[in-house]
């Protein structure tokens, strides 16, 4: 109950007026001020607020089971999970140090996931209704559904197909789902890109490098490009315009606001990577356009 308004309202009044009605008419206004106040900070959710640990770690654990389920049903969209696709279930397992429990729920996910008659939508809505609808969240799931879905280099049909039943549920229109993909694959060419850098320099170093399948040169054309797409702009765009998307972009992808809001901890490299692949682009259209 609060009460620091009457006693306030009290010393005021006798201070003001030097006499008991004073002291009268403070206590009234300081009831009504303490009412006003009180029903404010319970509808704030009083302290309550300050301490959400227990549902932020309910939000993570319906986060990694959502994740790893439509994973599963992802790999199984074409009728076979490959050992490609295994593979990329656990390199994102290891990307976020997931072990002990955490990882075999992970792994009873993925398997669940597979299931002929897996209920994708009804797990989906529930995902939705966990993060409160937040979009930064739902999208950053949906990119890493996309980017486990181009694990071997191409998007097959069926698999756009389950991306499709992914996004609907998550508030996202095939529209939105097509620009995603498209900005994806901006990305993994600029990604390939700063790689073939790092191969050069690397060999100056004499590190052994990763072989990448053999592609036709990427022109410095191209990479401008691919760096327009990764802010969702145009080359015909001015540079309020660049800077606005820009903002923008980071503000969606920053690691800390991403975590602030829900995101696991445990994937924060992936919201790193790919704010880095932002930051990236934007430095090179500054450089190229001079600004």
């Amino acid at each position: 109950m609060s009460f620091w308004g009457k006693v306030l309202g009290a010393l005021f009044g006798f201070m003001f007026l030097k006499h008991f009605l004073g002291i009268v008419l403070g206590l009234v206004v300081g009831h009504f001020f303490d009412k006003a106040y009180s029903q404010n900070f319970n509808r704030m959710g009083g302290f309550g607020r300050f301490f959400s640990d227990q549902n932020s770690l309910k939000q993570q654990a319906v986060f990694f089971h959502s994740l790893f389920s439509a994973l599963g049903h992802l790999a199984k969209s074409d009728g076979k999970v490959t050992d490609r696709e295994i593979q990329v279930a656990t390199s994102l397992m290891d990307e976020m140090q997931l072990t002990g429990d955490a990882r075999r729920e992970a792994q009873d996910a993925f398997r669940e996931g597979k299931a002929r008659d897996f209920p994708l939508t009804d797990m989906l809505k529930g995902f939705y209704e966990a993060t409160h609808g937040r979009r930064d969240i739902l999208q950053v799931f949906l990119e890493i559904l996309i980017q486990a879905a181009f694990a071997d280099g191409q998007l097959s049909q069926e698999e756009y197909v389950v991306l499709e039943k992914v996004a609907k549920p998550l508030g996202f229109r095939r529209r939105d789902l097509d620009y995603l993909i498209s900005m994806f694959e901006a990305e993994l060419r600029f990604r390939q890109r700063e790689g073939q850098r790092g191969d050069q320099r690397g060999q100056a170093n004499g590190r052994r490098q990763h072989s990448r399948q053999q592609q036709a040169p990427y022109s410095a054309q191209q990479t401008l490009d691919d760096a327009y797409r990764i802010l969702g702009v145009s080359a015909s765009d001015d540079e309020k315009t660049i800077k606005r998307a820009y903002r923008k972009r980071m503000s969606e992808h920053h690691p800390d606001k991403l975590i602030s809001k829900g995101l696991p901890e445990q994937a924060m490299e992936i919201a790193k990577r790919k704010a880095q692949d932002i930051q990236s682009a934007y430095e090179l259209i500054k450089q190229r356009r001079g600004f």
